[in-house]
């Protein structure tokens, strides 16, 4: 996709998708056979729901359609909330990963499995799980030392609320 191109569509995408109180997480363009494929990512902090989603992609249909934005072609438009194998890149990813489970790709020290306790704007404080019956440790991870994070999926572990209840 063109720098143009891309300037434009997140010019007409960026206030529908603020107007819901959601961030712009991606915008792709990408071909799908002899069809477009206009890809558009949104997140927040209490997650998006299937009819967020729905209404969105409407009100971005109707805004594209009045413009020559995607040209004359034909192209499918997927409006959708980020997948659980998303790379952490931005704060709020970290700040929306609290309480989970993280592998981090660290620039010296190799890999670490640890769970996001707290983040501030240096970096974040983790739970390190300790290994064989082993108490887990905490530890600070600065924001600079990290080269990738991805959050780990636990198909066991219980949810707050369960835990609450």
């Amino acid at each position: 996709m063109s720098t143009t191109q891309s300037d434009r569509l997140r010019g007409l995408v960026e206030p529908l998708v603020a107007a819901k109180d959601l961030d712009l997480e991606e915008i792709e363009v990408s071909r799908a056979g002899r069809r477009g494929l206009l890809r558009i990512v949104v997140d927040s902090d209490e997650g998006v729901e299937l009819d967020v989603c729905a209404k969105l992609s409407r009100a971005i249909s109707e805004k594209l359609d009045e413009s020559d934005a995607m040209g004359e072609g034909e192209y499918v438009l997927e409006v959708s909330s980020p997948g659980a194998d998303r790379p952490l890149t931005e704060h709020r990813h970290y700040v929306r990963a609290t309480g989970r489970l993280v592998k981090f790709q660290l620039a010296e020290d190799g890999e670490l499995v640890a769970r996001i306790l707290a983040v501030d704007e240096d970096g974040l404080d983790l739970e390190v799980p300790g290994l064989k019956g082993r108490k887990p440790t905490a530890r600070r991870v600065a924001f600079a030392d990290i080269a990738k994070a991805r959050v780990e999926i636990e198909f066991n572990r219980k949810d707050k609320k369960e835990e609450e209840a």
